[in-house]
């Protein structure tokens, strides 16, 4: 079992990996896109927009329709939907046909993602469950810094179309492996869609999901602005910070798994987020005395930012478990994360509009980042952080 285990575990994680491409491979696709359809650059980014809206919003209703005594086949055929979405959106004849399949894409990787960490959580050995998420995390994050970049080369050689192709072929090949070695899972306690709204009653839940969308906005959301804010301070490109933020995120999505199975999830939580506030507040400081310097707390920024959902979703569904919806609680969670990002690009735009330095943005951020540490310590002294593995 434990053989197998690992098995799903990689195979969910290369689902991961097409959802990581899938999730930020259009915005690269965009300019290819337009010219295609003859459309205007707003209406092609709006493909990003349904994609990124579908998954927060719709991922989370979706898990709480699905039957709880079905997740095997639920998780199939998310997956499976993942995978005719991105393939029909490669052959779509119009923009209104690709808008709808991107939105259906969407829709599918998220609800896909919370039932592919629940199944691999409940398949692990308990004392290796922070290593599964992380090992699915890492998958995410491979794809988004590793996937984009081999998807947008594709995609310049033989049209966007490939792109979405290659995304479509990795996610086949990660639903033939599951087909084949995905057991049935265990069914969990059945509940009424009442009963499951009632998760958010739940204040450990609501602590954990308000740690998530702090770190979101000030990640996420300070990561829309890190062209303009290193062009502030040096005319050197963007690209290598941008490259040393992604591979941090890797290293840090895999890394934290070690961490996550001999630490608790509060304590992991409370050095990630000391961590995120102070590394993007001494980002200014340190591209201001040498460029260069500046990829030490970006690299940084990239790990724990990235790192970070390995301990939340441990601990959601631990929380949660019991409830027979912790694949739920891993979707509220995923909803947070581009909440987040979506509040903190918009505050951020507000705040360049307004004249104001861009390196306020980053300690902004930081500060942010020192709240949300603030709330972990708010749970502890409540005595609600999780028990041992929590």
């Amino acid at each position: 079992m434990f053989a197998v285990s690992n098995i799903i575990t990689c195979l969910i994680a290369a689902g991961a990996f097409a959802l990581g491409m899938a999730s930020y491979v259009t915005a690269g696709l965009i300019p290819l896109i337009e010219q295609d359809f003859a459309v205007t650059t707003a209406l092609a980014a709006q493909l990003v927009t349904a994609f990124t809206l579908a998954y927060a919003i719709g991922s989370p209703i979706m898990v709480a329709l699905l039957p709880t005594h079905r997740q095997r086949a639920g998780l199939l055929a998310m997956l499976a939907l993942f995978v005719v979405s991105n393939a029909l959106s490669a052959m779509a004849p119009n923009m209104i046909t690709l808008m709808v399949l991107r939105a259906v894409a969407g829709l599918s990787a998220g609800t896909y993602l919370a039932l592919g960490i629940a199944a691999a959580s409940r398949l692990a050995l308990d004392h290796q469950r922070g290593r599964t998420i992380a090992i699915i995390m890492g998958g995410m994050a491979s794809g988004t810094v590793l996937g984009v970049p081999a998807g947008l080369w594709l995609a310049n050689q033989l049209g966007w179309q490939a792109a979405l192709w290659l995304i479509s072929l990795i996610g086949a090949v990660a639903l033939l492996g599951l087909m084949r070695w995905l057991p049935a899972l265990s069914p969990v306690a059945q509940s009424s869609i009442k009963q499951k709204l009632g998760i958010l009653k739940d204040g450990h839940v609501v602590r954990l999901l308000s740690i998530s969308l702090l770190a979101a906005v000030a990640s996420l959301g300070l990561y829309t602005f890190m062209a303009p804010l290193i062009r502030a301070y040096t005319a050197q490109s963007v690209m290598p910070f941008l490259w040393v933020w992604g591979v941090g995120g890797v290293l840090g999505s895999f890394l934290v798994g070690s961490l996550a199975d001999r630490f608790t999830n509060m304590q992991i939580t409370t050095g990630i987020m000391a961590l995120l506030g102070l590394s993007l507040i001494a980002l200014p400081l340190a591209l201001s005395l040498n460029s260069w310097l500046g990829l030490l707390p970006v690299v940084i920024w990239g790990a724990v930012g990235w790192a970070l959902q390995v301990p939340q979703n441990s601990a959601l569904m631990t929380t949660r478990e019991s409830n027979g919806d912790g694949h739920l609680a891993v979707a509220l969670n995923e909803s947070a994360l581009y909440l987040g990002s979506a509040l903190g690009a918009g505050t951020g735009g507000v705040w360049l509009s307004l004249g104001w330095p861009v390196w306020g943005l980053a300690v902004g951020a930081g500060v942010l980042g020192l709240f949300g540490l603030g709330v972990c310590s708010f749970g502890v002294s409540r005595k609600s952080a999780l028990p041992t593995r929590a």
